[in-house]
């Protein structure tokens, strides 16, 4: 059978579709050599709004992944696809059957349950505003008011980890390491905070630093693209991270995602009775 080059996939969502495409993104990538056209039809409540969606399915027919809490909507969904033969998987289904079945009890419809305003919902907006206030060197006056506490040379994805580690609720905040500055003093006190050093291959970080220069004007742009004295850095922040006892993370290879989840595990070990950071 041939292998199609590409497909539609429709994401049909009766909230912001976030968790669709979280899924969708996840099914996808294991299908690399087949280019998926994305279709996300969010806030899908309405019987009207239903028809228009149906109608772009039937233009590009494809894949339908839906999370619809009204039954009704649902069904007529599930029905015209049925008719369109086209596969239809309703993402949450089968998970919600297991809790279901393990609890005892049925699940409480609720559209948009993932963003209800609760105290977790608070607690991120929190941390994304104090990791907002705090980049780059923006230290709080006590670093004991932090969750994660992130060092590293320029280019070692330390802004971007922070933001999605505010969305996990963390309260995040990063400090450059500069050749020739000291480390700030807020750094030498102990403190509650989890203080986690970021590096990467100096080829990397090269590279990226590089196409930095290219958008901006930077000065020192010799010693800041070259590689010996990027090893340079990297080293003295491995020396640095060994002498405070600060675990070390190389982000060469890793997505965002997967270096917060890293930080994290050591954040909870951490936290854990008997367990080591």
């Amino acid at each position: 059978m041939d292998v199609p080059r590409s497909f539609h996939l429709h994401m049909i969502s009766d909230a912001t579709g976030e968790t669709l495409a979280t899924i969708a993104k996840a099914a996808r990538v294991q299908y690399g050599q087949v280019r998926a056209i994305e279709h996300l039809h969010a806030l899908v409540r309405t019987k009207r709004e239903l028809e228009r969606v149906l109608k772009d399915v039937e233009a590009s027919p494809g894949i339908v992944l839906y999370t619809i809490i009204n039954r009704e909507l649902a069904d007529g969904l599930e029905q015209s696809c049925k008719r369109l033969n086209l596969p239809c998987v309703a993402a949450l289904q089968t998970i919600l059957q297991v809790f279901e079945s393990y609890l005892g009890t049925p699940s409480i419809p609720t559209v948009a349950g993932q963003h209800v305003l609760d105290a977790d919902y608070f607690r991120r907006i929190e941390a994304l505003n104090f990791t907002m206030l705090h980049d780059d060197g923006h230290l709080p006056a006590s670093l004991d008011d932090a969750d994660i506490v992130l060092v590293g040379i320029s280019r070692t994805s330390k802004t971007p980890t922070s933001i999605y580690l505010a969305n996990r609720g963390f309260k995040t905040t990063n400090v450059p390491l500069i050749p020739g500055l000291a480390v700030p003093l807020q750094l030498e006190a102990p403190t509650r905070a989890l203080v986690v050093g970021l590096v990467a291959s100096a080829e990397r970080i090269s590279q990226v630093r590089q196409n930095r220069v290219l958008e901006h004007s930077h000065g020192h742009v010799d010693t800041y693209v070259d590689r010996e004295a990027i090893a340079a850095e990297i080293a003295q922040t491995r020396q640095l991270c060994s002498r405070r006892g600060w675990p070390v993370i190389d982000v060469t290879r890793r997505s965002i995602e997967e270096t917060a989840a890293a930080i994290l595990r050591l954040y909870h070990d951490r936290a854990a009775p008997g367990l080591e950071a």
